[in-house]
């Protein structure tokens, strides 16, 4: 019987194709698929080694039929039949019909035992069944060459995402189109708008792109096939996200006489005072300015301090809630990058010589009015994320300091409106709830607070901002009710169920906090990488056995002046005080040219990652470096703090830290100020200079800790933020995997422990290479907690030894992620199959 074999960027969209031909064929047909890569990040593309091993599964003398679709797909399946033998290369035809209809057909052919000649003849003229149901008559030369000058210039597709376009598959449609040199453009059919810059994250979401709608992407350019094979696999593969159908979400009846009536945005019970939050709104004029140039660098610093200021805040809610949700932040970054706003400020600064504040208030304006013109409720929603980032530069420009909502006492937060940033900066350990009069529950607000575990009620009557601070009310998040100083028996009932949910919060916590041990007894520490006080709080609720990771640099940012060191002892002390009795490690502040601070005159570097910063600068900034040095040593006669510096490259940097720490030391020992004088001292080893000089840099500290972010992309030489390169800074690479293990074995012989505290430690994927490889401790983002815990308990030192042997003899990261996750599949259904023999259990 013919073999087929279906190659495709999107793996769910090859197994789709496959799962429907086969419910369309009596018997059993040969059939693979090579599609996709395992890579959550990029998933998309295909893999020549499993087109090659795809053509092998299902190799007989009676041939192979291999249907593709577009760019890298094709290219895959040619290069796959070089390592054929020539015997079996004959015998394997490559087939140009449309996948889709081309599948079903060969596969229906083959099943009725067809040859290989009948079977590509079926396939070939798929098309033909569909031309005739339409009632158009093509031959099927003319199918072909439409085909190619379609594909070469325009896809069609539909979009299949619950909210449509919005703001985070937008984002991902934006980076993924500018990774290519072709003009792109995109238009939603459906709708019958015209076509707009793929490249412009505004202009792509007010397409307003609904649920079921069809767009179609055109490109023009040298890589044009490749940009629209990738655009169609993200689109396909519904950028990542699950598909459901469309809900109608029903007003909440009031149950109860008294109650105000809102939007339920977060579950959750929250009971206690108001506090009512107006936020400061820079007042810009229509200002003229006669040096259009010196307008434009303003504007350019402004956005770059934004984008760093960003890029912080990401971290700190992918601490808080997770990647998926910090992406809602790339859409911010997006959108200081748009090449609409840009043009339309710089025509405003050039052509109209109007003030940077002036000109960005204008082309931001624009793009908010059209949002609101948006029929879409969602997407109107969105403008609320523009006008976030765009009053975080106007602020910049005119000189003032963003500062997050301060909270002296818990209470619930009253407010008109919350922007995303507002509510990612909220302290958990002093906000009971949310109330606000606009908003949704699809509000980039009402997401971050589920995520972050804040009860919220959104869409409320604006009587609620005449309450005066202090005021006592209660709000239900899951019925969107609120109550004004409720009476004894309404609290007493509310508090009943707020208990429950409580109870079931701690049940599921209490699995979480069990130590992470493999199932022969090897215990692996799980840390958590945090930003400040609620970020340590979360942690250790969520099982966490210490800090891996604080960033200090929380303490240094968004202020006018650096903190002083009874600011630092007070912050590390209350961090140290809730983890107790489990560790602390500090990383000495970690900033530069891509982390710029106001109070240092650090310049803009051409490259900053490959420049001033981390101990580069702390050493050319000693008094800053020893303030926070002695800050760190009080605290350690108290807790069991730990201390590293970042960007270690090269011996001399640690022995010049160590210097200071030791003149940190000699002031407080001469000032009689206890500390502890054995403190672990460690370096972040991020550089790949410092993996080269492991061996001597081991002799001078007590531990590494592995920054596989920095370490990515430095072996690889991609900058990570970088939209068009960033897919090469992959810590699964075996390269980049290499150097951790040469790490580890220079530890191992000098005799110190190593950790793992970047974002690779966080994938319960590569959890068990780096405990083949000797890890002792994994550092990670609080929400995945649980689940790299749960990875840990599934294996054996063994089995991950094993597993880390033979992904550092693989050539790429998706051949790395394939192994593994079939030897974890495999090891999961060896254990099934044992718990399925083994005799009952007497009770």
């Amino acid at each position: 019987m013919v073999g087929i074999v279906i190659v495709s960027h999107s793996a769910k969209l090859a197994e789709g194709v496959r799962e429907l031909a086969l419910q369309m064929v009596q018997g059993d047909v040969k059939s693979a698929i090579a599609a996709g890569m395992d890579d959550a990040e990029n998933p998309f593309g295909t893999d020549v080694m499993q087109v090659y091993q795809a053509i092998e599964s299902v190799y007989s003398d009676s041939g192979v039929v291999v249907l593709m679709d577009l760019g890298s797909a094709v290219m895959s399946a040619e290069m796959a039949l070089e390592f054929l033998p020539e015997e079996r290369r004959s015998k394997v035809k490559l087939c140009e019909a449309p996948l889709v209809e081309g599948t079903i057909a060969a596969m229906i052919q083959a099943s009725a035992g067809a040859d290989i000649e009948e079977v590509m003849a079926e396939a070939r003229g798929a098309l033909g069944a569909k031309a005739a149901q339409l009632s158009i008559e093509i031959s099927h030369s003319e199918i072909a060459t439409d085909e190619v000058k379609h594909q070469q210039s325009e896809v069609q597709l539909t979009v299949k995402n619950q909210m449509g376009l919005h703001a985070r598959p937008a984002a991902k449609f934006v980076a993924t189109a500018c990774r290519f040199e072709s003009e792109i453009t995109v238009r939603n059919v459906t709708a019958s708008r015209m076509p707009v810059n793929a490249k412009s994250i505004n202009q792509v979401i007010t397409l307003s792109v609904r649920q079921g709608q069809m767009i179609a992407i055109s490109a023009d350019g040298s890589d044009a096939t490749d940009a629209l094979a990738a655009l169609q696999a993200l689109v396909e593969a519904n950028f990542g996200e699950e598909v459901h159908q469309p809900k109608q979400v029903s007003t909440p009846n009031i149950v109860r006489s008294g109650a105000l009536s809102g939007i339920p945005a977060s579950k959750g019970i929250a009971i206690g005072p108001v506090i009512l939050y107006h936020a400061t709104v820079p007042e810009i004029q229509t200002q003229y300015a006669e040096n259009p140039e010196s307008e434009w660098q303003q504007l350019q610093t402004a956005i770059q301090t934004a984008r760093t200021q960003i890029q912080i805040l990401r971290q700190k809610a992918a601490a808080q809630a997770g990647e998926a949700k910090a992406a809602i932040f790339d859409a911010h970054l997006l959108c200081l990058e748009d090449p609409a706003i840009l043009a339309a400020t710089r025509k405003g600064i050039f052509e109209g010589n109007l003030s940077a504040a002036a000109a960005w208030k204008a082309a931001i304006d624009e793009i908010v009015a059209a949002y609101e013109t948006l029929e879409d409720n969602y997407l109107q929603a969105r403008a609320a994320d523009v006008t976030d980032v765009s009053r975080r530069v106007l602020r910049l420009l005119a000189g003032e300091v963003s500062t997050a909502i301060d909270l002296k006492a818990p209470a619930i937060l009253i407010a008109t409106d919350l922007s995303p940033s507002e509510t990612a900066q909220l302290d958990l350990t002093q906000v009971l709830g949310i109330c606000t009069v606009y908003g949704s529950t699809t509000s980039h607000s009402a997401i971050l607070a589920r995520s972050l575990g804040i009860p919220a009620v959104m869409g409320v009557d604006a009587q609620l901002l005449r309450l005066e601070n202090g005021t006592v009310i209660a709000l239900d998040g899951e019925t969107g009710q609120i109550w004004v100083e409720p009476d004894a028996d309404l609290l007493g009932e509310l508090q009943g169920k707020r208990e429950s949910l409580e109870a079931l919060g701690r049940e599921l916590a209490a699995v979480a906090q069990q130590p992470a041990v493999t199932r022969d007894g090897h215990q692996i520490r799980v840390m958590a990488n945090v930003c400040g006080l609620p970020d340590a709080k979360s942690a250790i609720a969520a099982g966490a056995e210490g800090v891996g990771l604080l960033r200090s640099e929380f303490l240094y940012l968004d202020k006018a002046s650096a903190p002083t060191e009874e600011e630092q002892v007070r912050v590390y002390e209350a961090i140290a005080e809730s983890l107790a009795p489990h560790p602390l490690i500090i990383r000495t502040l970690d900033i530069g040219g891509d982390k710029p601070v106001s109070y240092l005159d650090l310049g803009q570097e051409a490259n900053p990652f490959l420049g001033w910063r981390g101990i580069r600068l702390l050493l050319d900034y000693p008094d800053l470096l020893i303030t926070q040095l002695r800050a760190i040593l009080r605290v350690s006669h108290r807790h069991p703090i730990k201390v590293m510096f970042p960007m270690i490259s090269c011996v001399r940097e640690i022995q010049a830290a160590k210097e200071i720490l030791a003149t940190a030391a000699a002031q407080l020992r001469s000032a009689g100020i206890p500390f502890n004088q054995a403190m672990e001292v460690g370096i972040m080893v991020e550089v790949p200079a410092a993996v080269v000089m492991a061996d001597q840099l081991a002799v001078e500290v007590d531990f590494f800790s592995i920054g596989t972010n920095d370490l990515s992309q430095y072996v690889m030489a991609a900058d990570r933020t970088n939209p068009k390169v960033a897919r090469l800074a992959d810590a699964f690479e075996p390269a980049v995997l290499r150097m951790i293990a040469q790490t580890i074995a220079a530890a191992r012989h000098a005799g110190i422990w190593v950790g793992v505290c970047g974002e690779l430690a966080s994938s319960s994927l590569a959890v068990p290479i780096l405990l083949g490889l000797g890890v002792d401790e994994l550092s990670v983002s609080v929400p995945v907690i649980s689940a790299v815990k749960a990875a840990i308990s599934r294996l054996t030192m063994g089995e991950a030894q094993a597993i880390a042997g033979e992904v550092l003899r693989l050539n790429s990261a998706p051949a790395v992620r394939d192994y593994v996750a079939g030897q974890l599949a495999g090891l999961i259904h060896c254990d099934e199959r044992k718990l399925a023999s083994s005799p009952p259990q007497q009770l």
